[in-house]
């Protein structure tokens, strides 16, 4: 279905021959979940409707894949509703919990089944299908959960693909130092995602039921290519291929008509968007001040966006020798980037979103 085109890449990838690489990534993701661990924690308890009339609260991750990370987003939503009824003197009437682990059908449910844990206070299911539809009956879920999965595009912008359009994305990978014709498509896809995203949860959370959204982003001033290290890594891939095309393994076509599918927005351009949509109030949006680049090991970058990355350029360039030549031309300058050296100064930001939903 066209509208998953993008995102079926990025389960592909998930299931690709990398199990390594899935484990540095998952582990990675779990650091922003750690990094909002307090603030959904304090958000949710303080914005939680209580209603005697519930019998079940049902919540959902999605695009959860099919690491530990999903569970701990989960766990952390639970505790936090249970505080809640406890503050009210109402421990005795926590209702159950009923949770459903949301991504594309390609997606590794059995793996994310088997470490579930045994001992898990809630119902669990999976619900296979894309988030850009509604995905349960009206108005019955609780609180939506998201971390990392709002900055994949659903598909590649038509403009930046055809080479009569002005967008026409010749020579590079991405939106990064491209024309600001290629940048405009890439934000027109990605507000146009959010569109149907918000309308497809707005069909399933009842009123009142919150969103907590992860979404990473950059500030308003910063520079995506300079100032963060996912520009860089993008900047570094595209370096690769072209030396690549030079050294005749690939050819210029093939670098032409692939274009990543992922886009960062500002907070201010995110704002805009959702306050456009008008189907949810905005209760928070903060920055995590307690993410640090550093923390990740130099030399699990390679790893960590094969993850990623790595179903996208087998699709696209049909060789695994192709695939990894890419991953070590990567791997051997990804070393030596000024960005990556210092990854103190990376401007990367994730936001937390809360989201409530209007009557």
């Amino acid at each position: 279905m066209k509208v998953q085109s993008n995102l079926e890449l990025h389960e592909q990838s998930d299931l690709s021959k990398g199990g390594d690489s899935h484990a540095e990534s998952d582990s990675n993701m779990k650091r922003v979940v750690v990094a909002a661990e307090e603030k959904i924690k304090e958000e949710i308890a303080n914005n939680f409707d209580i209603n005697s009339s519930l019998k079940a609260i049902r919540i959902v991750d999605v695009g959860c894949s099919y690491g530990t990370t999903t569970i701990l987003a989960v766990q952390n939503i639970i505790e936090a509703i249970k505080s809640k009824y406890k503050l009210r003197g109402l421990e005795d009437q926590i209702p159950e919990f009923q949770v459903f682990f949301n991504d594309l059908q390609s997606n590794d449910f059995n793996t994310l089944f088997k470490i579930l844990p045994p001992n898990r206070e809630y119902f669990a299911a999976a619900l296979p299908g894309t988030f850009y539809k509604p995905l349960l009956p009206k108005e019955s879920l609780h609180v939506v959960h998201s971390s990392n999965s709002l900055n994949w595009l659903s598909e590649i912008p038509r403009e930046v693909q055809e080479s009569t359009s002005p967008a026409w994305n010749r020579g590079r990978i991405h939106y990064i130092n491209a024309r600001m014709e290629v940048m405009e498509a890439y934000a027109a896809q990605y507000a146009k995602d959010w569109e149907t995203f918000l309308c497809a949860r707005a069909h399933d959370v009842a009123v009142g039921g919150l969103m907590a959204l992860l979404v990473p982003v950059v500030p308003d001033e910063v520079d995506l290519s300079s100032e963060t290290l996912t520009g860089g890594d993008f900047l570094i891939f595209e370096s690769c291929l072209i030396e690549m095309v030079m050294a005749g393994v690939i050819n210029e076509e093939q670098v032409d008509s692939l274009n990543l599918g992922f886009y960062f927005s500002s907070p201010q351009e995110l704002n805009g968007i959702v306050q456009k949509n008008g189907l949810f109030s905005i209760v928070s949006m903060e920055k995590l001040h307690s993410l640090h680049s550093s923390s990740v090991p130099l030399e699990k970058r390679t790893l960590i966006l094969k993850a990623g990355l790595e179903g996208i350029f087998e699709r696209h360039f049909a060789s695994d020798e192709v695939v990894d030549e890419i991953f070590y031309r990567f791997s051997k300058k990804v070393v030596v980037s000024s960005i990556h050296l210092h990854p103190e100064n990376n401007k990367m930001l994730v936001l937390f979103l809360l989201l409530k939903r209007k009557p």
